[in-house]
């Protein structure tokens, strides 16, 4: 592939986004889309008069709006999970831009004077032609590649570094937090072993009353809800009522027994209900706890139990209760919207089955993913491809063919591919039986990271036969050998996949397609003018993140050995940056805070790409036969295992453990303020497993927990006008971004 290829997928890539994202600036300003770019929870609220030509000119004003965004705001709309991945962001475009700079100045005119040629213009050239491929054996120039390697890796400790720290003093700030965290006086209990005598309920009770009689305050069960957990779910996603009703036909007696007094009669929409035979766009179901049948109530072995002090929870979360490791088992509660409900009623015995079921599930996805990962990597072998298929001989002897099917096609047919992963990780996640959605996150973030850096990075460097693939890494000594040869040679896809993945995918995050095209669907197919439906979606952290460190992974490794993928990297870094800020500000609602445990996983991505850079380089230069550059590696290696090694002892335990010195302090703070009976009176009703639907929408964001009354929970919102573009939206300038219904004028 030569310049013009790289410059034709550039082209092509530079259109795309231009056009995206001067029709995302006209969209954004039209009232019927408010739902789709300022949230859901955001449609109600008043729109300003704006002139008729002004909608329809595309105006760049969101991303003034997105770069004045300060951390503090991230902090407050997005919450702690917001901040660390806007700092992943900024860390790439710091990192990157010394990269560029150095790697431009100090390895690419040696790649291209590498050897002895016959030089051509630069538009013709080979992208070969600046690789470390083009630098002959034993050249005394090499020295820069290893300086240059040098450079990069200090850059990126450091600033490691002051990140990591960052991110610890801010995850302390949210564990003080300024209101009282109920959710730090609880601890889920699991494995509680039944009897014949008694309930599970009075099993918790004598259990704890008897082991923590000083500390131990009250306790709520956790039920088996079956049928009506279902249909509440269903509801909850605004299915079709008939498709719930299909689905529950074989326990049609049961659900009329319990639907009978928490059914109110439906309103208008477009199509029948099966209940009550009026018009059903949505039926509200009563599911307040106390409003369920009592032959619904299932008591499951689960149960949150309450504490005195924050301290008291903490330490009968970490002690194991008994000799038998599979009864009483207790860990931290979560916030109660991060609570995953459905996952508690899993039996404990069943959890170490499921997590090898979803690890063998796992591991059998990535390597049938190989197969269309090779035909897309076969696509940048023209003599390959030829002979395959004879009849594209003529087609791909056209040159702007030969540089779309080379330069672009693999890359975007990857990208398509790659589209089921997050989806089937997520399910996978889900699965394991995690009992809060922030961990089921982070798992399924873990394994879209580990499966694109596998299918992305080393299927695509040993393309060919699965065979092949497998005999390559039958040999570790081998490893760092086979990876000089392989990643420049691959360098170029990797580029143009940089262009279609990264690029592309920002277009297509801030245009916001799916819910695009459905609030199309309901306003003009299904008629519908409501525009009251509350925001239900949140970041897609398990996407994006994994997104982010692939790239960051790519630039790391093939920064000395092809520089020329470092400003593409740079532009989009920047770029992501802007888009994912007004994404945080006007799109996804934070319905729960993770606590910042996304930045370990960034941590370790670095490092683990600084590391496979480092091996890559030494195996280059041992090709090269230059021993001193060889010899200088070693010590980089090493320096790097031990600066990891030291994070993780000073940071890690931050985003693992509570301190045992802020707990006591947080109680007796309180106790001094007089604030825990206010604690024990919240504390009873703070997990609600069936909440009325009035009561989940003003409650489903995860800093609900922040006030203890309703006085608390939404002070006077501030004003953010949208960017002046049309929409005058009120915006609560609260971490979970919970508005009452009152605020909705």
């Amino acid at each position: 592939m030569d310049i013009n290829g790289l410059l034709t997928s550039t082209g092509i890539n530079i259109g795309l986004c231009v056009g995206l994202f001067s029709l995302y600036s006209v969209l954004r300003k039209q009232p019927s889309n408010v739902n789709v770019y300022f949230g859901r929870r955001l449609a109600s609220r008043r729109l300003r008069h704006v002139d008729i030509l002004e909608r329809f000119v595309p105006s760049p004003t969101w991303v003034k709006k997105a770069w004045e965004t300060t951390q503090d705001d991230i902090l407050t709309i997005g919450g702690l999970d917001a901040v660390a991945f806007s700092r992943m962001l900024v860390f790439s475009i710091r990192m990157f831009s010394v990269a560029t700079v150095i790697c431009f100045v100090l390895v690419l005119p040696v790649n291209y004077h590498g050897r002895e040629r016959l030089y051509k213009n630069i538009p013709l050239e080979s992208l070969e032609a600046f690789t470390i491929e083009n630098v002959k054996q034993g050249s005394r120039w090499l020295w820069a590649h290893c300086l240059a390697l040098y450079i990069i890796t200090i850059t990126a400790c450091t600033l490691l570094y002051f990140e990591y720290r960052h991110l610890t003093d801010l995850r302390l700030i949210h564990i003080i937090g300024p209101a009282p965290n109920p959710s730090q006086f609880a601890i889920l209990v699991r494995g509680i072993p039944w009897s014949q005598e008694s309930t599970y309920c009075d099993t918790v009770k004598k259990f704890f009353s008897y082991y923590y009689e000083s500390t131990y305050l009250s306790h709520q069960m956790v039920y088996n809800s079956g049928v009506v957990q279902k249909l509440k779910v269903l509801h909850a996603f605004k299915f079709c009522r008939l498709f719930s009703i299909i689905y529950f036909r074989d326990n049609a007696k049961h659900m009329c027994k319990v639907l009978s007094r928490s059914m109110t009669r439906c309103g208008h929409g477009f199509s029948h209900c099966c209940f009550c035979g009026g018009f059903k766009n949505s039926i509200d179901f009563a599911m307040r706890y106390n409003d369920i049948e009592t032959d619904s109530r299932k008591e499951s072995g689960t149960a949150f139990v309450y504490f005195k002090t924050r301290y008291a929870a903490y330490v009968a979360a970490q002690n194991l209760q008994t000799s038998h490791p599979m009864l009483w088992v207790t860990d931290l509660a979560p916030e109660p919207n991060d609570v995953y409900w459905s996952n508690l009623c899993i039996p404990y015995r069943q959890i170490w089955l499921r997590r090898i079921s979803t690890f063998g599930a796992a591991v059998t996805f990535m390597i049938v993913f190989i197969i269309p990962v090779t035909f897309a990597q076969g696509l940048t072998q023209l003599d390959k491809l030829e002979k395959m298929f004879p009849f594209l001989t003529r087609v791909l002897t056209q040159k702007f063919m030969n540089q779309l099917v080379t330069g672009y096609l693999p890359s975007v047919i990857l990208v398509l591919f790659l589209l089921a992963v997050p989806p089937v990780m997520m399910l996978l996640s889900t699965m394991e039986g995690h009992i809060s959605r922030s961990i089921r996150k982070k798992s399924a973030c873990l394994k879209v990271l580990f499966f694109t850096i596998w299918n992305v990075f080393f299927v695509n460097v040993f393309a060919g036969s699965v065979i092949s693939q497998l005999s390559v890494f039958a040999s570790v000594s081998e490893l760092p050998a086979q990876l000089a040869k392989a990643v420049p040679v691959q360098a170029t896809y990797f580029t143009t996949y940089v262009l279609s993945s990264g690029w592309a995918s920002l277009a297509c995050e801030i245009m916001q397609v799916c819910p695009l095209f459905y609030n199309l669907f309901r306003r003009y197919i299904l008629r519908s003018k409501d525009d009251s439906e509350e925001g239900t979606l949140t970041f897609p952290y398990h996407t994006e993140v994994p997104r982010v460190l692939l790239f960051g992974f790519l630039g790391f490794t093939c920064s000395i050995l092809a520089p020329l993928i470092l400003p593409f990297l740079l532009f989009y870094f920047s770029l992501a940056y802007l888009v994912y800020r007004n994404q945080i500000l006007n799109v996804y609602v934070t319905k729960y805070d993770g606590g910042g445990k996304l930045w370990p996983i960034a941590h370790n991505s670095v490092i683990f790409s600084l590391i496979v850079s480092q091996i890559i380089a030494l195996g280059v230069f041992g090709l090269k036969r230059s021993t001193v550059s060889s010899g200088f590696i070693i010590p980089l290696l090493i320096g790097t295992i031990l600066f990891h090694i030291y994070c993780n002892q000073r940071f890690h335990p931050a985003f693992k453990n509570l301190a045992t010195q802020v707990l006591i302090d947080m109680d007796r703070r309180d106790q001094h303020l007089g604030k825990m009976e206010e604690i024990y009176e919240q504390v009873h009703s703070f997990y609600c497993q069936f909440p009325t639907r009035s009561a989940s929408s003003s409650e489903r964001s995860a800093g609900s927990y922040r006030g203890m009354t309703s006085d608390h929970v939404s002070p006077a919102p501030e004003t953010l006008d949208a960017d002046n573009d049309g929409i005058d939206i009120n915006i609560q300038r609260q971490r979970d971004m919970a508005w009452p219904l009152g605020d909705l004028v």
